[in-house]
Parts: structure tokens; C-alpha cells; sequence
């Protein structure tokens, strides 16, 4: 079962904030919602109904660095929820016996730590382990509100103090500066928001680097990526991606070949098709789910996100890079996209607090943004890779086990192997080999 973010218990103050009713189209929704309105009732009031169920439809945009600055840059891939009724809310509505309250910034209205802990077997680990580790954020350009809202969002969630002071955070610029840092940006700084609250998420014990690029080339993405790993991480996330090239394989040696470090990479918001670094053969790729609770024994269930033709989980067979040994799927030559995924569809997003160039307060955001952090706590409360490994084999020593949940429905679009944009038992290309099921398919 979906268990209650540790600061929404179901008191007066919060229950109030579901029965907030101001005028009869709530009211009606809410008879809707609940199966509970007569048929006259309904007859009455359809043009408010069929209103108010448009209302409720989860709208979101693209966050505004996932359209690169200048030719060149590299695109991030998250998106924020604008308008409608989550996931989240409709579930907590449901548990209140309220009608679900349309998003704002005044209150989370998406998944908090203790349901991405719940979702994906790490209760128990994530209050126990990642002591010691340390996560490292890899974006472009600068958050200046990048502690203040991390702390915002730790305090609410009750999860420790993660700040420079004591030690749990630090924030550098590729050089390793923390003085001379890149120019504000605040597209890239809601990115930034959703990678450090996502690494909190899965991994609360853990300690946080963000390592800010000059710009979002690749060179500046990569040079903050050897700093990461300079600094002493072990487990380096990469929420960004542009279209494959010849130059992928250079990319790969210069950027990427780190062994003993476990580096993620979002597989990309566009659908099928591959797209670099996801497809390097020493990251992690990472693929995005629809996330909703069920009545299984999980209490969880997910399917592949797809938006539309254009919009959802990137997957494929790369163009360029050489496919891994531990790869042995025989449809693609080279690199298959992507090794595993998480929550990434927007209408089941995640809960991020963000200040920096918008409204102080609460957002929901999705993308393959989401699920790259959350694999990198994930690999982090599993312990420190061993030196000469590369993490992104680990999944594959633990296929078909129940350390993975296999993801067996739902595809991001038209393939001419089934297996690369359709998902199916076992391996496939939008999901991997399935979401975390604890630690176990990520250590090594």
C-alpha cells in the first residue's frame, strides 16, 4: 500500500486542504469521484461535469532548458506539471474521503519520498544505508536557490539537514570552484530543484555535489562529469541529452569511462529513439514509467510512459556506440537504450520544491529527469561499486529476478523490432529490465 509522506499525516488542517469546495462544479466533481451522484444529478449538471472533468486532466510543459539556449546545448529532459489533478492528490484525496484539489504551489501535490521508497522496496534501506556516499548532480549553468529549496524540501519531508555547513552539501562549479560559478539560469535551475530532491528521495542518508557546467555542450557537461568523479563520487547523475553523433565515442572515452562509478543518464523525453549520453556503453541508461498505486501485493503498478508520438521514454538501438558485453539482446548490434528505468510520466510525477525564477512553492515534474536521480540514490544505498566495475552491468546479474520489477506493458511509439519501443516480459527497450525492487540488482 501507498504510505503517507511523513509531513501529510491526516490531521484537521491537511484533511481541510481536500474539502476546500467553492462551487458546484467541485461539488459535482466530487460526487463523480466518488460514484455516489444520482442520475438526475448528473443529467443536470453535464456541461459542468464535462467541464470539470477537463479541469482535472493533468496539463504540463516542458521546463524551459529542455529547449537548448544556443546551438550546440544539450536539451533537459523534465517537464512541470501546469494545471489538473495528479496521481498523487487523486490518491490522497481518495484516503481523505475529499475531492482531489487541482495543483499548486502551495502544497505538494506530487509523490514525496516515502512513496518512491514504498514504490520501489527502499523503505528500509533508505532509513538504514547511503551513509558516507555521495551523490553528485551534473547540470548546466547556476541555481542560487539550489540549498535553500533543497532544504525547504528535506524540512518538510522530515528528512536531515543536508547543508555546506554541516557537510552533506556542496555546490561547484566544472572547475571545482565554489566562488566562481556559471551565469543564473532559471530553466536549468527547476531542473536542479528535481535532481537534488531526488537524490534526497531515495537516497536521505546521502551526501549531495552539485557540479555546475559552464554551458550545456557536451564538453562543459563532460568536463562537470570528471569533476564529479575528481571530487570523490561514486555515483554521478546526468538528467540531459541531445541527438546521437559520431562524436559519442569520444565523448565516451574523454567523459564517461569512469570504472568503480556508477554514472545514470536519462534515456530522453521524445520517444522512441536513442539519444547521447543515454547511449554510452559505460552509463546507466535510464527509462521512464507511468507510477499508480493497485490493489497487488506491490501495491504499485507501472507501465511504459508515453505522452504521444513525440513525447515520452526515449529508448533504441544506437547509431554509433558499441554495445556493452553484458548487453545480449539480439535485435541491436550496438548499444541498447535503456538498462533500467523509474517514475517519469508527469500525471505521476514527484514533488519538487523550487524558488528560483517562478513562484515560491511546490511543483510536479516528470521527464526521464526524474528517474536518472532516483536510479543514482538507488545505486547509492546499494554501497560503493567495486573499483574496477561498471555499475551498468549490475542490473543485468540480477535479470529476471524479483530485485526488478518487470515493466510488461505499454509502449513510446513505432519500431520495427518490437522489443525497442514496445514493452514485453523480460528485457525491452523503453523500460530495461524493470524498475528497483530494493537493492539487490545494483550493487557489484
Amino acid at each position: 500500500m501507498r504510505t503517507r509522506s511523513p509531513n501529510t499525516p491526516n490531521t484537521p488542517s491537511t484533511h481541510a486542504r481536500w474539502t476546500r469546495i467553492g462551487s458546484a462544479a467541485v461539488a459535482t466533481a466530487a460526487l463523480v469521484f466518488a460514484g455516489l451522484g444520482t442520475a438526475a444529478q448528473a443529467s443536470a449538471t453535464t456541461a459542468t461535469t464535462a467541464a470539470t472533468a477537463t479541469a482535472s486532466k493533468v496539463t504540463w510543459s516542458a521546463t524551459p532548458c529542455a529547449t537548448p539556449k544556443k546551438k550546440g546545448e544539450l536539451a533537459c529532459d523534465s517537464l512541470r506539471v501546469t494545471g489538473g489533478v495528479t496521481a498523487f492528490q487523486k490518491q490522497e484525496a481518495k484516503e481523505d474521503g475529499a475531492t482531489p484539489k487541482a495543483a499548486d504551489a502551495a502544497t505538494p501535490s506530487g509523490y514525496g519520498p516515502s512513496d518512491l521508497q514504498s514504490a520501489y522496496g527502499l523503505t528500509s534501506a533508505a532509513s538504514s544505508k547511503g551513509s558516507g556516499e555521495t551523490i553528485a548532480i551534473v547540470d548546466a549553468y547556476d541555481d542560487p536557490n539550489a540549498e535553500a529549496d533543497l532544504a525547504k524540501y528535506r524540512s518538510y519531508y522530515g528528512l536531515s539537514s543536508c547543508t555546506t555547513a554541516n557537510g552533506c552539501f556542496k555546490k561547484v562549479s566544472q572547475t571545482g570552484s565554489t566562488t566562481s560559478l556559471p551565469s543564473a539560469d532559471s530553466g536549468w535551475a527547476e531542473e536542479i530543484s528535481l535532481d537534488l530532491d531526488m537524490a534526497s528521495a531515495t537516497c536521505p542518508n546521502c551526501h549531495i555535489t552539485l557540479v555546475e557546467a559552464t554551458s550545456a555542450t557536451m564538453a562543459n557537461l563532460g568536463k562537470a562529469v570528471n569533476e564529479a568523479v575528481s571530487l570523490g563520487a561514486k555515483f554521478v547523475s546526468n538528467s540531459y541529452g541531445g541527438s546521437e553523433s559520431s562524436s559519442g565515442t569520444s565523448y565516451d572515452t574523454s567523459y564517461f569511462n569512469h570504472p568503480g562509478v556508477a554514472i545514470t543518464v536519462s534515456a530522453g523525453d521524445s520517444a522512441y529513439g536513442a539519444e547521447y549520453p543515454a547511449a554510452s556503453k559505460y552509463v546507466t541508461s535510464v527509462g521512464g514509467t507511468k507510477l499508480a498505486t493497485s490493489s497487488t501485493t506491490r501495491g504499485w503498478t507501472e507501465s511504459v510512459w508515453k505522452t504521444s508520438t513525440t513525447e515520452g521514454t526515449g529508448s533504441g538501438c544506437s547509431k554509433y556506440d558499441a554495445k556493452p558485453s553484458w548487453q545480449t539482446d539480439t535485435g541491436c548490434t550496438k548499444r541498447m537504450i535503456s538498462d533500467v528505468s523509474a517514475v517519469a510520466d508527469p500525471a505521476t510525477g514527484v514533488s519538487v520544491y523550487d524558488s528560483y525564477g517562478v513562484t515560491a512553492g511546490w511543483y510536479t515534474f516528470g521527464g526521464t529527469s526524474a528517474s536518472s536521480p532516483i536510479i543514482a540514490g538507488v545505486y547509492a544505498l546499494a554501497g560503493t561499486p567495486s573499483s574496477s566495475s561498471y555499475p551498468a552491468q549490475f542490473p543485468y546479474k540480477a535479470a529476471g529476478t524479483s530485485a526488478l520489477n518487470d515493466v510488461t506493458s505499454g509502449n513510446n511509439g513505432t519500431c520495427s523490432t518490437s522489443y525497442f519501443c514496445t514493452a514485453t516480459s523480460g528485457y525491452d527497450g523503453p523500460t530495461g529490465w524493470g524498475t528497483p525492487e530494493g537493492t539487490g540488482a545494483f550493487t557489484g
